[in-house]
């Protein structure tokens, strides 16, 4: 037996044991976001020292044309422009997995700590030497994780709600930034120049083995918030009825903070903490999309193109390319301060 409903925002259909439901509007604004993704992704790697054309990327990246094109664009400008996508979308897919759990726009992993946290691993590597041995995406990995159990940990009082992951993550944020200047103040000038130059995030001197990581990272963790997302809209409904869906509330939430943190830890560790992207892209996402909460793949690849984009306009404002992290940040301000001022006239804001 067949089924198939159409309502105006959505279309729900059933053949035998298989059903599911597709949001048209969700699914267009997916489609030209993807496609925006791709063409920032391209224009990104005709900037360099050797001018290309968009035309040369693609010939350069399907294995077209003179074989000098082909190594600047695999070798050189590939996986710079690989890191950017991979660590917008998962920046992107980690912030609508921190709002949706908490139920508060406010609480991306920028908010919480979780970057803080891996930086604060990253940078300590950097700064004291023992980095080499583990590399950075160990230590961004370890930081991010410890944080993200931290802030459970501490949040747990016969269980957990967004508010308190909120309120304890914004303390640990401070703890982990203030630990941070602390490691940067004792370290060698050189150590910390480098540290520096990668904690406003950054994408330059990206290689291959920055990109392998964050890749196998993605493969794992991005199907594990997919299978988990079938929950999260009735966590949005309240622990109480949540539970009396039958969703397994404390497990559910452990689950998606965990991977939600796995995600930025990795994108952390391979493109920094490049600031305000896991904050906007849901934000920018639900309201394409229109929907009261934010969906995870659009999310992704708002994200995505919040980091491409951004990247492209650092490179192309002076001669000496600004780092990512800087324009993330001047362009994200203002959505912040929009959405406190938007909180406080709701009564959510404290």
């Amino acid at each position: 037996m067949s089924l198939l409903q159409i309502r105006r925002d959505r279309v729900t259909f059933r053949a035998g044991p298989v059903s599911g439901r597709v949001r048209p509007r969700l699914l267009l604004v997916s489609i030209v976001l993807a496609v925006l993704a791709f063409v920032l992704f391209c224009v990104g790697m005709t900037i360099g020292d050797v001018p290309m054309t968009v035309s040369d990327v693609l010939s350069g990246l399907f294995g077209g044309g003179d074989s000098g094109n082909g190594y600047i664009v695999q070798e050189l400008r590939l996986p710079r422009a690989l890191t950017g996508l991979l660590a917008g979308i998962a920046f992107g897919a980690s912030g609508a997995v921190f709002q949706t759990i908490t139920r508060n726009p406010l609480a991306s992993p920028d908010m919480i700590g979780i970057n803080a946290g891996a930086a604060t691993f990253v940078v300590a590597g950097i700064a004291f030497g023992f980095g080499g041995g583990l590399g950075t995406t160990t230590l961004g990995l370890l930081g991010g994780l410890l944080t993200a159990v931290l802030v459970y940990a501490l949040a747990w009082r016969r269980g957990t709600t967004g508010y308190r992951i909120l309120l304890v993550g914004i303390g640990i944020f401070a703890m982990c930034t203030s630990l941070t200047d602390y490691l940067l103040s004792k370290a060698q000038i050189t150590e910390a120049q480098a540290s520096i130059g990668w904690l406003v995030g950054n994408l330059a001197n990206r290689g291959w083995e920055h990109v392998v990581p964050l890749s196998l990272a993605l493969v794992v963790l991005y199907p594990l918030v997919l299978a988990l997302s079938r929950w999260m809209q009735t966590l949005l409904l309240g622990d109480d009825v949540a539970a009396g869906l039958g969703t397994p509330v404390q497990p559910v939430r452990l689950g998606l903070l965990l991977a939600g943190a796995g995600l930025v830890a990795f994108a952390t560790a391979s493109a920094g903490p490049i600031s305000f992207v896991a904050l906007t892209a849901p934000q920018i996402a639900q309201r394409l999309a229109r929907l009261s909460s934010p969906p995870i793949t659009a999310s992704a690849l708002t994200g995505a193109v919040v980091v491409l984009g951004s990247d492209i306009i650092a490179r192309s404002l002076t001669a000496s390319a600004l780092p990512v992290g800087i324009v993330t940040g001047v362009l994200g301000a203002p959505l912040l301060l929009w959405l406190l001022a938007r909180a406080n006239r709701s009564g959510s804001g404290g």
